[in-house]
């Protein structure tokens, strides 16, 4: 079974940040200098058995709302306009990838989508920066980083590493 490190404080912190308790297994895998949760790594099912797609989670109100401003002043479509397809077509594969590594309950449904639960294109610049400052080789994510700029002050970019399939 795979090992979620949440402690207590943890899951209190990630509860106001999202306005409600987890409703799975997570661990805090990038952090502020002052530890606070940036970017949680999520169990691929919640506890009920329902699918997360979402592997990586963007956490920090300062990073969310610098994202949400880039959103929506049309970041999705233009960078989707300058990247190569085909490089977030493998950044896609490789997220799925990891999740279905970490996946315990394989009698369940299955999320099958990349980063965003997207399998083409670009949806959630937030889940791009999420995986990226998770560790993850994604050059949105990337490109998103460089834009939110200051935003980044303080935070480390990999504090755990993620599960990647480990077992224990």
């Amino acid at each position: 079974m795979t090992i979620w490190s949440a402690t207590p404080a943890d899951v209190e912190v990630v509860s106001h940040l999202l306005g409600r308790k987890p409703e799975g297994p997570f661990r805090v895998v990038v952090r502020r200098d002052r530890r606070d949760p940036v970017v949680i790594e999520n169990a691929p099912h919640l506890l009920d058995g329902t699918p997360m797609p979402t592997l990586y989670w963007l956490l920090d109100p300062q990073l969310r709302d610098a994202v949400s401003r880039i959103e929506a002043a049309g970041g999705v479509k233009r960078i989707q306009e300058i990247i190569d397809p085909d490089l977030v077509a493998a950044t896609h594969d490789a997220y799925r990838r990891q999740r279905e590594l970490l996946v315990e309950r394989h009698e369940l449904p299955q999320a099958s989508g990349g980063v965003g639960g997207t399998r083409r294109g670009l949806k959630c610049l937030h889940a791009h920066l999420a995986y990226f400052l998770a560790g993850g080789d994604d050059e949105v994510g990337r490109m998103v980083a460089d834009e939110v700029g200051e935003a980044l002050t303080g935070v480390a970019r990999v504090v755990e590493p993620p599960l990647s399939g480990s077992r224990s």
